[in-house]
Parts: C-alpha cells; structure tokens; sequence
C-alpha cells in the first residue's frame, strides 16, 4: 500500500480538503478597525451610551464563534455591574454605594472594550494579522511587533497555569497559604514564571527567524486578507447599534 499523504493545514492549523476553499470569516482589518472604534466610543465623553451596544455586539460576537463561555461571563460581569452600579444606589443610599456607582462606571467601559477585543484575540492567528497589517502597508516593526505579542500572550497563559498546577501538586497554593505566607506564595509563583517567560521568548524569537520575519522580502500570503459579505454584514449591525444608541434612551444615564 503506498504511503497516506498528510492532509493539508491552514494557517492556524486546521486540516483543509483537497480542492476546498478555507473557511471565510471576518476580515483582520475589519475586526481590528472594530476594536478600535468601540474603544474611542466607550472611552469618550458620553461613551456610557454606546457601552450597551458594545457589550450586545461582544455577546453576539462570542455567539457566532460559539464561545458560551465568553458570552456568558460578558454579559454576567455587564449585569452584575449594572445591579450594583446603578440599582444598589438607588436602594441603598450612602457614601458607600456611590462609590462603588463611580467606579463601576468606568469598569463597564473595559468590560465592554474588552469583549469586543477578546474576539479579535480569540479568532485572529499571528500569521493572519500579519497578512492584514501587510495589506495595510504597516511599518514591518509594528506588524511584527504586534504578531510576537499576539503569540506571546497565550504562551504566557500557558505557562502560568502550568505553574499553578505544579505548586497545587506540591500543596503550596490555596487560601490558606497565600493568607500565612503572601510574599512566599508571590515568590514562589513569580520565580518560576520569569524562567518560563524567558525561555519562550527564546523560543518565539527562534520561530520567528525561521519563518523569515527578519527577512527584508515581503512574503507572500497563502490567503490574502480579503473583505467578505461577513464584513459587509458586520458594519450594517454596528451602524444600526450605533443609531440606536444614539436614539434610544440608554439602560446607563
């Protein structure tokens, strides 16, 4: 029997058909632009207006992606804020109260700027953001920059919780120790997240190199960035939030 041949990947990783079309989804551009947009809108004057529209775009983001969890915890942090940000005042007058009103008006900002981004982060490969700031004819020492970073913060996660779990098996993390020991619990965590933190950078630059970031060629995108219906379909939803924010009476006044 002659040899099976590897099925071809993306990008990303994920295995193609022969002949097939890789999925289309939105476009890194259009996504970044998002991003950007409900940011300025948020953290101006008066963004408490657009903060419910950004946070029904996150949860619809997170939806289309399927990622329950994202949606869930957006909209339970947006809810739990609104409860003690507006309505505990109003039940429960005091110097207290207020602020806590105060400052949940400017977290639900983040919440909601935060949501948004996360899908950014959650669907965008380096390889694909590098292609899109490409397109943008970008400065290559911010593509790159910004394609290490992407990268880097997952690897970086990784290690965290590869740490957590080995001082769990050795009975060093918990309440109790970190209430007996704060500073060793911190010591003992950071110590070991320097190292790994260190190391993957060493790993990232070396894949860097190889896949010829230094290079002064622009290399060519096996997928270009390209605009879809999926984006046409996306500015048609934030155009009709943003009327709405601007027209309805927002839940946040």
């Amino acid at each position: 029997m002659g040899r099976k041949e590897p099925s071809p990947r993306t990008a990303d990783g994920r295995v193609v058909r022969v002949g097939a079309v890789p999925e289309k989804g939105l476009d890194p551009r259009t996504k970044i632009l998002l991003v950007l947009a409900c940011s300025i809108a948020v953290m101006s004057t008066g963004g408490l207006r657009f903060v419910p529209a950004a946070l029904v775009l996150a949860v619809g983001l997170a939806m289309a992606e399927r990622a329950w969890g994202r949606a869930f915890g957006v909209a339970a942090t947006a809810v739990t804020m609104w409860l003690v940000g507006w309505q505990l005042p109003l039940w429960w007058p005091n110097g207290f109260t207020a602020i806590l009103a105060i400052a949940c008006g400017y977290l639900i900002r983040f919440v909601a700027a935060v949501g948004v981004g996360a899908h950014l982060i959650a669907t965008t490969s380096p390889t694909q953001l590098s292609a899109a700031l490409r397109a943008w004819r970008l400065p290559r020492a911010i593509s790159v920059t910004l394609a290490v970073m992407l990268r880097f913060f997952p690897v970086v996660s990784a290690e965290a919780a590869a740490v957590l779990d080995a001082m769990r098996l050795r009975g060093l993390t918990g309440a109790t120790g970190m209430l007996r020991h704060p500073v060793l619990t911190l010591e003992r965590f950071t110590v070991p997240m320097i190292a790994a933190s260190l190391r993957a950078s060493e790993d990232l630059s070396a894949s860097a190199i190889l896949r010829g970031l230094g290079s002064r060629r622009t290399p060519t995108a096996m997928h270009p960035s390209r605009f879809g219906p999926a984006d046409g379909l996306l500015v048609l939803v934030v155009a009709a939030l943003a009327v709405a924010a601007l027209t309805l009476p927002g839940p946040l006044a």
